[in-house]
């Protein structure tokens, strides 16, 4: 929300409410505000005491993701994949390329 939304809110507010009782009303909603902050520093301090210690941004979905991404991969028992450049007569094939998992590669026939 930029400047101009701010101010055409203020406007509206000052119509709504008048000028006398907007002040009143600044305040109330700077104490809800204070209030909402204090218990969610509250909330995460017991959660974080619950937790025995852990940290929350640990927690964070994103960055859980962000991390998975700049591990080094690790070798697994699994099938892998390996990307492949195909020559230019590949590239001008339609069918698709299949590659089996013990390394043979060929076209599947139409």
């Amino acid at each position: 929300m930029g400047w101009p939304e701010m101010f055409v809110i203020a406007v509206v507010a000052m119509l709504v409410f008048g000028p006398d009782k907007l002040p009143g009303l600044a305040q109330q909603a700077g104490g809800f505000v204070r209030t909402v902050r204090k218990m969610a520093e509250n909330a995460k301090a017991e959660l974080g005491a619950e937790l025995g210690g852990v940290d929350l941004k640990d927690l964070d979905p994103r960055e859980v993701v962000r991390r998975a991404f700049e591990e080094e991969p690790v070798d697994a028992d699994g099938p892998t994949v390996t990307y492949l450049e195909n020559s230019e007569e590949e590239a001008n094939d339609d069918r698709p390329t299949v590659t089996y998992l013990d390394g043979d590669a060929g076209r599947e026939t139409a």
